[in-house]
């Protein structure tokens, strides 16, 4: 059964059937995405529908009796719809149930974590980090938790200079958080400002399962502003998170990194993973990986965790990804 609702269901089944590893299952709350359940079965599946394609978020999130019965419900769905499946952001554990139904998947990036209770900015490895931070300190940043109701016009005018600052690049949905709707209750919003100047800000969104935490989600900052903006403010968060016991910061998902051989499972496609590595090399203009995760390195993360894409075919489909950009607005 099909909905466009993001209801309090979803947050239930992101909660109670989140796979350890999938960081990045409250973006499920995402205004814009659909929903698919099957009656009596635990769980729910979250897609965009865009072209001819289903581009599911994630594999289903639902209790271990009911993943088969969604996952089969939900493909037959989309076929009787006369749509193609592409499911991203499979954790391994979705990998391995949609090879075995015949699905092509390969690992199409990974996710970043550190463990903060023994998480220290202290030693030679972080001192140029340490640097840009005292720098941003110095130059007048003064950074706080904030809500997003107070902070509305702040971060309207912040997004408005960064995407201007991108040659008026979209601003980008799906797979990257949001601020504001009902799901902002649960999210944490930390912001700096420079003489009374909203500069920055970085909004965390929780993080369920075993290594249970926040996530590093949306990050904006005003173009020619201080050096080391994001860093104070997200090193200042950490603080926060670590004084109230919070065990994982994730940095989330980055196409096209952490790539390994090791990671691709049996009939996964060559020719793909090819790919994968040609854009990880030249596809900043499709998506700026290296940048991102030279951010996330910057942090030492503790966890690299491989993420798949899954195409509903003998071989991976270049269309069904595309389709999966589209999705996020990026072209």
């Amino acid at each position: 059964m099909p909905a466009t609702t993001a209801d309090t269901s979803v947050l239930e089944a992101i909660r109670s059937h989140t796979r350890s590893e999938n960081a990045s299952a409250f973006l499920a709350l995402n205004s814009g995405n659909s929903t698919f359940t099957v009656p009596g079965a635990d769980g729910v599946v979250v897609y965009r529908r865009t072209g001819g394609f289903a581009v599911q978020f994630g594999g289903p999130f639902a209790a271990p009796d009911a993943y088969d019965t969604l996952l089969d419900g939900f493909r037959q769905y989309v076929k009787d719809e006369g749509l193609e499946l592409v499911g991203v952001q499979l954790q391994r554990a979705d990998a391995e149930r949609y090879a075995a139904r015949g699905f092509t998947v390969n690992q199409v990036g990974a996710s970043w974590a550190v463990r903060l209770p023994e998480f220290s900015l202290r030693g030679t490895r972080f001192m140029q980090l340490r640097n840009k931070i005292s720098r941003a300190h110095r130059n007048g940043l003064v950074i706080k938790e904030v809500t997003a109701e107070d902070w509305q016009g702040a971060i309207a005018a912040i997004d408005e200079a960064w995407l201007g600052s991108k040659g008026g690049a979209h601003q980008l949905e799906f797979l990257v958080g949001q601020i504001g709707g009902e799901p902002q209750a649960h999210r944490r919003l930390f912001a700096g400002t420079i003489d009374d100047v909203p500069v920055a800000y970085i909004s965390y969104s929780p993080v369920y399962g075993e290594r249970a935490g926040w996530m590093h989600d949306l990050s904006r900052r005003v173009p020619e502003g201080s050096p080391g903006l994001m860093e104070a403010i997200n090193a200042h968060a950490i603080e926060v998170f670590r004084a109230e016991g919070v065990e994982w910061l994730h940095f989330g998902f980055t196409p096209f990194t952490g790539l390994d051989a090791g990671h691709e499972l049996g009939g996964h496609s060559p020719a793909f993973q090819w790919l994968m590595h040609a854009l990880w090399a030249e596809g900043a203009a499709l998506y700026p990986a290296q940048t991102q995760l030279s951010y996330k390195q910057k942090w030492a993360p503790d966890e690299l965790i491989p993420e798949y894409v899954a195409f509903d075919r003998p071989t991976a489909s270049l269309a069904g990804f595309a389709h999966v950009f589209r999705a996020c607005k990026a072209f």
